[in-house]
């Protein structure tokens, strides 16, 4: 954790070698751009992009020690409220922007409902989705895996949180949830902001797709009021919800941007962790066999979360996944006052970023880490890893509240299409951006056949 009380500690050096537009570049491109910063700069680097007191501040941190002590804990020192935090408020205030003490409350509420066992009971939308998505891909026989794998992740949320099938609004969902989050990137790392109530046509656009979003939340909040047996688990979940301390029950405001943040993490993150997994068997088939041979060893009934523990050559194909393409290529926390980073002194109201990718490529931290290799992820590996170098879900007390969701959804669901569909990847490469979370920045064909 960072010590507060930095005293005469020195500040991080800045990045000399980068040119303004280039900084500002590598800021944007985060998932990219964390990792050059620091090669020109050191693991604890300042990014100085004009004067403070009138241009944000940012420091970027890529060493384990760094991350450690930004996200392990909570003294007050660093606490959420980074730009692009600040930013995704228009969606209303969730267990990923509230302030710390404001998030305690809420996360007590939230937490029973993200246990093991909880999660345990969506495993049916899951694999059940898997398994029509796999069909409609083998009728198809040629796929985009980036639309196939949205188109799948937005049902089964759609199933599990709002009890509904999506069907055809899936597709235009998912354009607005690329609306909202290029939003609150471009303006948060953006050195002046146009004030959001100003007419102009990206607040314009923003403020459209917000209003679509909330009215399909909306609707299914006043459908699973009305209908004691409406099938939205998680949306009953939260009205049901009560914080454990004080018997607190959540707003509808509340559980508006519960579910807002929900759907658009939960659609974004996992949906290119299959999309990279798919797109990576397709270019090594007998590690894809592999995978294929451990589903298939289970039987062709429908996969659940009892198998997952038989799937782990699977699971590390997920985890390798998480690595080389991290759902959140990078973390912050703002400096509320002087802080210690890995022994350098970092000035209070200063964005303080985590660069993941740039830890899950590290050359001193990995060995060849641009391979994929799902092996890394042995047990006799694992041991012998720094904590602090493998972030998929962050860290900490804040770390993400539906790993296990994710983890579940991604497993079974790899499972359940590899067994049914062999994959044959077109494309080389796997272009990435990052309008927030990470996502594919181009078209990923593959050709699909079924197994025999």
């Amino acid at each position: 954790m960072a010590s507060a009380g930095a005293g005469t500690t020195p500040l991080p050096p800045k990045v000399a070698s980068l040119g303004l537009r280039e900084r500002l570049d590598a800021l944007r491109n985060f998932h990219t751009g964390a990792a050059l910063l620091r090669d020109h700069g050191g693991p604890v680097v300042r990014v100085p992009i004009g004067p403070r007191g009138l241009t944000p501040q940012f420091v970027i941190v890529t060493s384990p020690a760094g991350a450690h002590d930004v996200l392990a804990g909570f003294d007050g020192a660093l606490d959420k409220g980074v730009r692009v935090h600040e930013e995704t408020k228009h969606l209303g205030l969730n267990i990923f922007n509230l302030p710390h003490e404001a998030w305690k409350p809420r996360r007590r509420a939230l937490q029973p409902l993200f246990t093991k066992r909880h999660v345990r009971e969506f495993a049916v939308h899951m694999s059940t989705e898997a398994q029509v998505a796999a069909e409609r891909a083998i009728d198809a026989g040629r796929v985009e895996l980036d639309p196939f794998t949205r188109r799948l992740t937005l049902q089964v949320l759609g199933r599990s949180v709002l009890g509904q099938d999506l069907g055809a609004r899936a597709e235009a969902m998912a354009g607005d949830f690329a609306t909202l989050l290029e939003y609150f990137t471009d303006r948060g790392t953006s050195p002046v902001r146009v004030p959001a109530r100003l007419p102009t046509p990206g607040n314009r656009r923003f403020a459209r797709a917000r209003e679509r979003f909330f009215a399909v939340i909306d609707d299914a909040v006043d459908q699973c009021r009305r209908d004691p047996d409406h099938p939205a688990e998680l949306i009953r979940l939260l009205l049901d919800a009560r914080d454990p301390e004080t018997g607190q029950a959540l707003t509808d405001e509340d559980i508006r941007g519960e579910l807002s943040a929900f759907l658009i993490a939960g659609h974004d993150t996992t949906a290119t962790t299959l999309c990279y997994s798919l797109w990576a068997l397709g270019r090594d088939p007998s590690l894809q066999d592999r995978v294929a041979a451990e589903a298939t060893a289970l039987g062709q009934r429908r996969l659940d979360a009892g198998d997952v523990s038989s799937l782990e050559l699977t699971t590390r194909v997920i985890h390798e996944s998480l690595r080389l393409c991290p759902p959140a290529a990078a973390v912050g926390r703002l400096a509320v006052r002087d802080v210690t980073v890995d022994g350098w002194r970092v000035p209070a109201g200063t964005n303080v970023i985590v660069g993941i990718m740039a830890l899950h490529t590290d050359p001193v931290l990995w060995s060849d880490p641009e391979r994929f290799d799902p092996d890394r992820f042995l047990p006799e590996f694992s041991h012998t890893r720094d904590r602090w170098q493998y972030l998929p879900f962050g860290a900490g007390p804040r770390s993400c509240i539906g790993d296990h969701f994710a983890m579940l959804e991604a497993t079974l669901g790899l499972a359940t299409i590899v067994r049914a569909v062999r994959i044959e990847s077109l494309e080389a490469r796997f272009p990435l951006a990052v309008p927030f979370t990470m996502t594919a920045s181009g078209p990923i064909p593959a050709m699909v056949t079924a197994r025999s």
